[in-house]
């Protein structure tokens, strides 16, 4: 669970990130779920972008998303979504929580 600090520190370091996840009007498909995957691995702090015009499909998106691969909702805007997980084998290269250079606490 993330406590109130630590979601402050990962929407300051989301702020500038652009989407990597796009969930379109077919909803969470195999394909979604395995770029989900990836991307939660590599960067650890992600943007998916959801194209469901209801505010009740989006949320049934990202509450799929959060059961499909567990994972940490650190905020929602609209049809964006921030999540987080993070990984304790992160390349720095790549983890956009590494790179900010901002702690968690």
């Amino acid at each position: 669970m993330l406590n109130a600090s630590r979601r402050r520190t990962l929407r300051q370091i989301a702020h500038h990130l652009d989407p990597v996840v796009s969930v379109g009007n077919n909803g969470v498909s195999p394909a979604v779920l395995t770029e989900l995957e990836r991307a939660l691995k590599d960067h650890e702090l992600i943007k998916v972008k959801i194209h469901q015009n209801a505010r009740d499909e989006r949320q049934a998106v990202i509450n799929a998303l959060s059961v499909a691969s567990p994972c940490e909702l650190v905020q929602t805007i609209g049809k964006i979504v921030v999540l987080y997980r993070a990984n304790p084998d992160a390349d720095p290269a790549l983890s956009n929580v590494l790179r900010s250079g901002l702690k968690l606490s």
